[in-house]
């Protein structure tokens, strides 16, 4: 999450004016025993047997014997693919940023077994595991040094084995905005060593994922593409051939900036020898984009904003995965992070998957957290925003 269009009326306001469900609502489904009527403007399609959402447009009609051929060609109606990852940010190990090393318990925690527990048994595959450069590798030894912090690295290790014990992914990744010591890294050999250490500790756990960097800032795109493009030639060079590889761009990698910050043009020619990698992308749906509001600009802002990214991968040809989304638990953030996924989910399989932003052990009554069993975003993000589309 960052460290810091004009206005819709609300659908869901709208929607509460009448009896029929709003857009992006459900509408059906095994077990559903809700309004099945949609708005003017909007159908009831089937996305798959236990759920149906209200989409714009008329559903795709069943042809009959009797009607005549169409002169014109009918727009296709999309389809859905299945994530392939879907699942939260177990947050906490990169707590305390200013304590380093910092005391575990004190400043800093790992993810809790039971959350993990809890997440896959609803459905969920992957979990993204935020970390500290200078509590792995402390600043004594620099990030070229291959003696990592024994008891930092024995704790990260443990999440990633405990997480693929149950069939999941791990998502590995050091939250560290393009810096180390608070310092911008401008070496990208010294970054490459980093990583290369970094894969020789999993490369033998497919279910491992690497995400290179948590959203740079403050730095040039084509600088954040250098030390992308080192990291994915280090892993690859060490040996890790079969794991996905995320990269992030500048401008806290934001998918409705990723053409304005200059992500666009600078990771166009982005290189995998293993050709398998893809561009992770962050989005909030607050009035600027941070995260830090459980305000929603609108229900269809999550679209909105993701409008562009998605154009944009499928006319290069990458992979996107949505590393970080969050929004609050009301009518109208609900309603925006439901037509997100749906987004997501038929853009012709570009998409990868999405992850939420966040669960983990510390999070109190942050409006955003999704730690069972009482996280502030667990009883309606969880049920109704995120659970439609395992």
């Amino acid at each position: 999450m960052k460290l810091v269009v004009s206005a819709l009326v609300s659908l869901a306001i709208w929607a509460a004016s009448t009896s029929a469900t709003a857009v992006y609502g459900q509408c059906g489904g095994i077990g559903f025993g809700g309004d099945t009527t949609c708005v003017s403007g909007s159908s009831c399609q089937k996305l798959n047997d236990y759920y149906s959402q209200c989409l714009p447009g008329a559903a795709a009609p069943s042809s009959t014997p009797s009607q005549p051929a169409s002169t014109t060609s009918a727009a296709p109606t999309p389809t859905s693919t299945k994530f392939k990852l879907f699942g939260v940010n177990q947050s906490g190990a990169e707590f305390g940023e200013t304590k380093i090393p910092g005391v575990l318990g004190t400043d800093y925690t790992w993810p809790a077994s039971s959350s993990i527990d809890y997440f896959v048994g609803k459905g969920f595959n992957s979990f993204r595991i935020p970390f500290k450069l200078e509590r792995l590798s402390p600043p004594a030894g620099g990030l070229t040094s291959p003696n990592f912090d024994s008891a930092y690295l024995a704790s990260l290790k443990s999440t990633v084995s405990y997480i693929t014990s149950k069939g999941a992914f791990a998502i590995i990744e050091p939250h560290n905005y393009a810096r180390y010591v608070d310092n911008v890294i401008t070496s990208t050999s010294d970054f490459a060593t980093w990583w290369g250490n970094v894969a020789n500790q999993f490369k033998s756990n497919d279910h491992v994922v690497f995400d290179i960097i948590n959203e740079p800032y403050g730095i040039p795109a084509t600088d954040a593409f250098a030390l992308n493009q080192a990291a994915v030639n280090a892993i690859r060079a060490a040996g890790a051939t079969s794991q996905l590889i995320l990269v992030e761009g500048t401008a806290w990698t934001g998918a409705w900036t990723w053409e304005s910050s200059g992500n666009a043009a600078a990771f166009v020619g982005l290189k995998d020898p293993s050709n398998n990698i893809a561009i992770e992308m962050h989005q909030y749906l607050d009035s600027d984009g941070s995260g830090t509001s459980p305000t929603c600009v609108s229900s269809t802002i999550g679209v909105e904003r993701l409008q562009a990214a998605t154009a944009w991968l499928q006319q290069h040809g990458f992979k996107g995965v949505l590393g970080e989304i969050g929004a609050g638990s009301n009518d109208v953030c609900i309603a925006a992070v439901k037509g997100a996924l749906q987004h997501l989910q038929q853009s012709n399989g570009v998409w990868l998957g999405a992850l939420w932003w966040a669960a983990g052990p510390w999070w109190g009554d942050y409006f955003q957290s999704i730690e069972p069993p009482t996280g502030a975003a667990v009883s309606r993000i969880l049920t109704e925003a995120l659970q439609p589309f395992l």
